[in-house]
């Protein structure tokens, strides 16, 4: 099993997130991207959703909050706290061999959860390759 340091694994999401292109960043809004060692006992319960990325039994990625496609015309209003998408580098290790392979993973995680926020449902963001 292949180790990346919390610098690497940070900045292969970050070059994950620079891939994507502008028109799809620019729309992004209140979301926090976040990295975690590993999911907390309360994430784990969406690993059977379809907001969660998954290898075997692992989490890859977790995208937290209301895609656009269910935001009302009042969303926001109150203020309400930012979606979440957090990206799990203890599962990308266990699930994946190679620094590439985890790079390349850590790629299609982050770009499947920001299609979570945008409404796309899994069986679309399979069918896309993610």
């Amino acid at each position: 099993m292949y180790h990346m340091t919390e610098e690497e694994f940070e900045a292969a999401v970050e070059a994950a997130l620079e891939a994507i292109p502008d028109q799809f960043l620019d729309a992004l809004e209140n979301v926090v991207f976040t990295v975690a060692d590993e999911p907390e006992a309360e994430q784990l319960e969406a690993i059977d959703t379809e907001w969660a990325e998954v290898c075997d039994d692992e989490l890859l990625g977790l995208y937290e909050g209301t895609p656009l496609t269910d935001r009302g015309i009042y969303y926001g209003e109150s203020g309400g706290f930012p979606d979440v998408i957090t990206i799990f580098k203890g599962p990308h290790e266990r699930c994946f061999q190679t620094r590439e392979a985890i790079v390349e993973e850590i790629r299609k995680t982050v770009i499947h959860e920001v299609g979570h926020y945008f409404g796309n449902d899994e069986a679309m963001l399979v069918a896309m390759g993610y």
